[in-house]
C-alpha cells in the first residue's frame, strides 16, 4: 500500500491510541491520517489574524495545535530564508476514503488475489475518521486473520462516540450491547465482561483547591456476569493496581527524604558539571557556626563522662522545624553515628564549596588536637569514617581539602547516612534482605554511579510508602511490591512515568471505591474462539478517548464545591464484523 499525496501512514503502537488499544494492546500497526503541510512565520499569522474574525475557525486551530503537540515528528526547523516553520498535526480523513483504503487493504490481504499470492500479512491498518457521518465515527480499522500463517479472513473495526452525558437514561443499556453485537454475529452463544478503573490516589480537592499530584494509583477489575451498566464490580473480579508515584509530593512520608536527597543530587552535579546550584539553607545559623557549638559540646561531654557521653551526644539528633511527626515515625533513625550528625548540620547550612572545606577543617583540627574519639559506624566506607576510625590509634592521614575534595568528602558522607535510612526501613519492615540490596549499597562503583543508585532506592521507597501509608496494604502485598522493584531497577534507569503492576484482591480496598465513581468502566460482548473470536465493546469514560475530536463540553464532572453529584461519561463504542475469504 502506498500513501496518496495528503495521505499519511505512520507506524507505531496501539498503546499509544487510546480507543484502539483495546483491541491492539501493545501491538505494531499501521495509522493512516490526513497529512498538513508545513507553514511559514507570516503563513501563521495570516491564519491567526483570521481566525480572530471567525469563532469557528478558532475552533480549527485549537484542534491543530493539540495535534501538532502529540505528532510533529520533524525535528528540522531549518529553512532557506529562515522563516520559521510550523508542522501543524495530522488531520481526520472522510469516511468515505477511511472506507476506500480499508477496502484496498483488504483486497491486498486476499490470498485469492494472484498479485498477493504468498506474502506475509500486514500489521492492522486504523485510520482516523471525522465523525462526518450518523454514527459520529471516529476510528475505523482491519486486521486480517490468520490460521496456520494464512490469511483466512479480515476483521473490520468501527469506533464511534458521543459527548458526555449524565443522564444514566441517555447510556446505552447492557442489552442494547447485546443487540448491536448480534446485529453482526447472530450467535446463540455469547460472553460478557465487565472492567472498571477507579482512582485510589493522585490529585486531591482540598478547601474547594485542587492540589495536582503527579502521583496516582488506580485499580483495573475485570469480572464476568455483567448485569447492568455501571455496576459495581465484584468482590471476585481480579484487580490489578497501577502504581505511578513521583518523588517530592508534600503529602509524602518520604518528604524531608526526598529534600535531602536533592541537596545530595546538587552535590553530584557540581562534582560533574563543576558548577553547584546551592539550595537554599534551612538553617540561618552559618554553617561553620554550627560545627564548631557541636564539637564544643562534643568535647564537653567527652571530659565530663569520658566513656559515655560521647555515644550520648550522637544519638540525640538535633530538632528542626522542618521535620515533621509523620517523617520521624517512619524513617528517622536514632542511632546516627558522629559523620552523619554533621552530615544533618551541614546540608542545612552550607551554601558554598568554602563553608564544607571549613567545616571539614574544624572536625580534622579537632581529631588531631583534642581526645575526641567519636564513634562512627563499623561498616561506613566515606573518606571522613576512615579517618575517624585512623583517630583511635592515634594515626591520621594527611588531607586534602582543596578543589572540589571538600564536596566530594560531603557527597560520601551524605551517601552512607542516606543508604543506611533506606535499609533501615527496608530491613525493619521485613521487606527485603541485604543480599537483594547488594546492588544498591555497593561503593566499589563511582560516587555518580552510587547516587543514580540511591535515587533508584528513593523512588522504590516513594512507591512502597505511598501504599502503606495511604492504601494500607497488608505486608505480603507490600513484600511483592518491593521485590518488583528492586528487580525492576537493578536493569532499568530510574523513570517515575513508568506504572508498576500489583495483583490485588479487591477485597483489601474495595472500600475505597464501592462509593466512588469509576474513571472508566466498559462492557465486552464476545463470542467465536481464537482469531475468529469478535467482540463489542462499550466503554464509559469521564474524559474522551479519542485525542483528534473536541465535544462541546468536555469535563462537566465537577460542580461549583468540588463534588461530583452527578458523573457524566464520554461514551465510546468499538464494534467488530468478521469478513472470510472464501
Amino acid at each position: 500500500m502506498a500513501a496518496t499525496d495528503d495521505i499519511q501512514i505512520v507506524k507505531m503502537n496501539g498503546d499509544r491510541l487510546t480507543a484502539v488499544n483495546l483491541y491492539c494492546a501493545s501491538q505494531t500497526i499501521f495509522v493512516c491520517e490526513k497529512t498538513v503541510p508545513k507553514i511559514t512565520e507570516p503563513d501563521v499569522q495570516q491564519m491567526k489574524e483570521s481566525s480572530n474574525c471567525d469563532n469557528d475557525d478558532d475552533d480549527n486551530d485549537d484542534k491543530d495545535d493539540a495535534d501538532s503537540d502529540s505528532h510533529n515528528d520533524d525535528g528540522d526547523g531549518d529553512d532557506a530564508d529562515s522563516s520559521l516553520q510550523t508542522q501543524l498535526g495530522p488531520e481526520p480523513l472522510t469516511i468515505k476514503k477511511a472506507r476506500q483504503l480499508l477496502s484496498w487493504y483488504t483486497l491486498s490481504q486476499n490470498p485469492n488475489m494472484s498479485a498477493v499470492d504468498k506474502k506475509p500479512a500486514l500489521p492492522p491498518l486504523w485510520v482516523r475518521c471525522d465523525m462526518s457521518d450518523p454514527s459520529g465515527t471516529t476510528w475505523l480499522g482491519a486486521e486480517t486473520v490468520c490460521v496456520a500463517n494464512k490469511v483466512t479472513g479480515v476483521k473490520m473495526y468501527s469506533v464511534t462516540c458521543k459527548g458526555s452525558a449524565a443522564d444514566k437514561k441517555s447510556l446505552m443499556s447492557l442489552e442494547d450491547v447485546k443487540l448491536e453485537h448480534k446485529k453482526r454475529h447472530p450467535s446463540s452463544s455469547m460472553e460478557i465482561k465487565g472492567s472498571a478503573r477507579f482512582n485510589l490516589f493522585g490529585s486531591a480537592m482540598v478547601e474547594n483547591t485542587m492540589i495536582e499530584s503527579q502521583s496516582s494509583v488506580t485499580v483495573d477489575l475485570k469480572w464476568s456476569s455483567v448485569e447492568s451498566i455501571l455496576e459495581i464490580p465484584s468482590l471476585s473480579s481480579t484487580a490489578t493496581l497501577n502504581i505511578k508515584i513521583a518523588s517530592g509530593d508534600m503529602r509524602s512520608p518520604m518528604y524531608e527524604l526526598y529534600r535531602e536527597l536533592e541537596f545530595l543530587q546538587a552535590l553530584a552535579d557540581g562534582l560533574r558539571t563543576g558548577q553547584t546550584e546551592w539550595l537554599e539553607p534551612l538553617e540561618s545559623t552559618p554553617a561553620v557556626s554550627l560545627i564548631k557549638v557541636y564539637l564544643e559540646e562534643l568535647q564537653s561531654f567527652s571530659k565530663a563522662l569520658p566513656e559515655r557521653a560521647t555515644k550520648t551526644a550522637e544519638n540525640t539528633k538535633p530538632k528542626s522545624e522542618t521535620d515533621t511527626p509523620i517523617f520521624s515515625s517512619f524513617l528517622e533513625r536514632g542511632n546516627l553515628d558522629f559523620v552523619e550528625q554533621l552530615w544533618v548540620r551541614m546540608r542545612k547550612s552550607v551554601t558554598s564549596c568554602q563553608d564544607i572545606g571549613d567545616c571539614l577543617k574544624l572536625v580534622i583540627e579537632a581529631l588531631r588536637c583534642s581526645d575526641l574519639k567519636p564513634w562512627v559506624h563499623g561498616d561506613s566506607s566515606s573518606s571522613l569514617s576512615k579517618l575517624i576510625l585512623q583517630c583511635y590509634h592515634q594515626q591520621i592521614d594527611a588531607v586534602s581539602l582543596t578543589g572540589v575534595a571538600p564536596v566530594s568528602m560531603l557527597l560520601e558522607m551524605g551517601l552512607d547516612k542516606m543508604r543506611k535510612d533506606y535499609i533501615n526501613y527496608l530491613l525493619g519492615e521485613n521487606l527485603t534482605t541485604l543480599n537483594h540490596l547488594s546492588y544498591y549499597l555497593s561503593t566499589d562503583v563511582d560516587l555518580q554511579e552510587q547516587v543514580i543508585r540511591l535515587r533508584k532506592l528513593h523512588h522504590l521507597l516513594e512507591i512502597v510508602v505511598t501504599c502503606s501509608t495511604f492504601l494500607a496494604l497488608p505486608y505480603d502485598r507490600l513484600f511483592l511490591l518491593t521485590q518488583s522493584c528492586l528487580q525492576h531497577y537493578k536493569t532499568s534507569p530510574e523513570d517515575e512515568e513508568h506504572e508498576f503492576k500489583l495483583q490485588i484482591k479487591p477485597a483489601l480496598i474495595c472500600h475505597f471505591y464501592e462509593k466512588d465513581h469509576p474513571v472508566l468502566w466498559g462492557a465486552q460482548v464476545s463470542s467465536g474462539h481464537g482469531p475468529r473470536e469478535v467482540r463489542t465493546c462499550l466503554q464509559l469514560s469521564d474524559r474522551p478517548l479519542i485525542d483528534h475530536v473536541i465535544f462541546d463540553a468536555e469535563y462537566p464532572n465537577e460542580t461549583v464545591n468540588g463534588d461530583c453529584e452527578d458523573p457524566a461519561f464520554f461514551s465510546t463504542m468499538v464494534c467488530c464484523s468478521l469478513a472470510s475469504f472464501a
